[in-house]
């Protein structure tokens, strides 16, 4: 009886216990100590960008591989560039009569000016540039147990999920305790990486952990181990950096869509009361560093003595830059900018 036991277990073991889903093997995509020791560390539920809860990125800086679309305001205007310009890998584009302009490094906003000014330089009209960035070079990698590992092009949007799903989804061997999102970081630095509660995003719609991704992100899946295998009872187990403390909705309406980009206006100091604003325009005696004058009422927001800036005013991005209060409104102290342009 012992011998055919020991035989079976034999056979298994050169079948790679294929028949059972067993793999006695070593998986090659394991979490490594280092990695076990930060995501120790790491908080379970970090205070990032998320699904429902997601941001817009920083401006996007030029590098080597963007694709580019230059083009004059003003369509009758005699300027003509090269079709699609692709930044070389020594961060110039080509701009024809005009030379190479190193862009990498540079927003849109200043490539713009820097190609206006090149046409003024060659001796012809001032002309209004407009730069198109048609195909971004940024990427997001997903790897581990995953049907199809690999870099993928990155667009803004994307969350963990989404991320998972363009690789393929998860293998037979991945492990979904062990789905982990890494973010880069610089070598003399601490390291961000964070555990990913699978189960819970895709069978209950748990946001907490689908974080909105950036460019360069690492979403790794870890595999199951030979004893991970064999404890079959702990499969439907929450995992264990994950909430287990879910509960149902009492009134599922309150999952309706909403708006998924939230305010990311940065908290500054408390803006100064109306009164300030209208004696701002009326009088200019007192000193502010030794050569500016002004009046400032006593409310005005200091810090340590030091006179604190005027607070920049939030603005929905939508407006026109032009909408200002009306009259009537600014003297009630109730200030309305007008609606979105359509």
């Amino acid at each position: 009886m012992v011998r055919l036991l020991i035989a079976s277990f034999v056979l298994l073991s050169a079948a790679g216990c294929s028949t059972l889903g067993i793999n006695i093997s070593p998986p090659h995509n394991r979490l490594t100590e280092q990695v076990e020791a930060v995501l120790s560390q790491s908080p379970r539920r970090a205070v990032l960008s998320r699904e429902l809860d997601m941001s817009v990125l920083v401006s996007h800086y030029l590098q080597p591989g963007d694709v580019l679309l230059i083009e004059p305001v003003k369509l009758d205007s005699e300027i003509r560039f090269p079709a699609d310009q692709k930044v070389l890998a020594d961060g110039t584009i080509d701009l024809s009569g005009f030379g190479r302009l190193v862009v990498s490094g540079m927003t849109l906003e200043s490539a713009e000016n820097q190609i206006e000014r090149m046409i003024v330089d060659a001796g012809q009209k001032a002309t209004q540039i407009n730069v198109r960035l048609l195909e971004p070079v940024h990427r997001i990698y997903v790897l581990g147990e995953v049907a199809s590992p690999g870099s993928y092009p990155f667009i803004g949007n994307e969350t963990v999920l989404d991320g998972i799903l363009a690789a393929g989804g998860l293998t037979t061997q991945a492990n979904p305790c062990k789905v982990i999102l890494a973010r880069p970081t610089p070598p003399p630095s601490c390291r961000v990486a964070l555990p990913i509660c699978y189960r819970e995003i895709t069978q209950l719609g748990d946001t907490t952990t689908n974080y909105q991704l950036q460019p360069g992100d690492r979403i790794f899946v870890g595999a199951r181990s030979f004893y991970e295998d064999l404890q079959f009872w702990n499969t439907n187990k929450t995992c264990e950096r994950c909430c287990g403390c879910q509960s149902a909705c009492p009134d599922p309406t309150i999952a309706n869509f909403t708006n998924p980009i939230s305010s990311t206006l940065p908290i500054g100091p408390p803006p100064p009361s109306m009164e300030w604003f209208m004696h701002e325009g009326k009088s200019s005696e007192s000193t502010i560093d030794s050569d500016q004058k002004t009046d400032r009422p006593a409310d005005f927001p200091t810090d340590a003595g030091n006179v604190l800036p005027l607070p920049a005013m939030p603005r929905n991005p939508r407006l026109d830059s032009s909408s200002k209060p009306a009259p009537s409104q600014e003297a009630s102290g109730q200030l309305e900018f007008d609606p979105p342009l359509q």
